[in-house]
């Protein structure tokens, strides 16, 4: 082989579908468990504990609002702006000819915490919120916003590191694959 330059991974669609469906779902999954964990320990008198000690305590809160609490009182729109982030990155994920693997794996991750905080929303009209943060002044948080927040960045810097922004993207484009077949 006379070229020595290495091949950008292409990730096929059943590839980008298979890792962003697994991340997905494991958000979802863990954030629903430790949010109905939180909130039966709250029904037994749970009040607070150090989960690290000095850095991260495990404290109840209701966050009707947003990220930071902003938007009270707009629960709906955040439900509809999770199932848009949902939407976007299916349409995304299925129509890219080129993405990078971080992409893929930073919007599983936040599709899966949007909807993880779409469902409380839904179901009792506040985000069931409980890591505190005890070494600063921070709000709370939970597993969905983890997946929320890194999901997107780590989606944007996989953005900026595509192989579509990158020189010659469009002869690869032309070449990368459609389908679900073998590679």
């Amino acid at each position: 082989m006379a070229d020595n330059k290495t091949k950008p991974f292409v990730p096929e669609r059943a590839w980008r579908a298979a890792v962003a469906g697994i991340l997905f779902a494991a958000f979802l999954i863990v954030d629903q468990v430790t949010k109905v964990m939180m909130r039966d320990a709250v029904s037994t008198g749970f009040t607070s504990a150090d989960f690290i000690p000095g850095i991260l305590e495990l404290r109840f809160a209701m966050n009707t609002g947003a990220a930071f609490s902003l938007g009270e009182g707009f629960g709906f729109v955040f439900v509809i702006l999770a199932l848009a982030v949902v939407v976007f990155t299916v349409v995304y994920l299925w129509r890219a000819p080129l993405v990078s693997r971080l992409e893929v794996i930073g919007l599983g991750m936040l599709a899966g915490g949007a909807v993880g905080n779409a469902i409380d929303r839904m179901l009792f009209g506040f985000v069931t919120d409980f890591f505190a943060t005890t070494f600063i002044s921070f709000p709370v948080f939970n597993v969905a916003d983890i997946g929320i927040t890194c999901g997107a960045v780590i989606a944007f810097v996989g953005f900026l590191l595509s192989p579509a922004n990158r020189e010659g993207a469009d002869e690869r484009a032309e070449k990368a694959p459609r389908g679900g077949g073998s590679r």
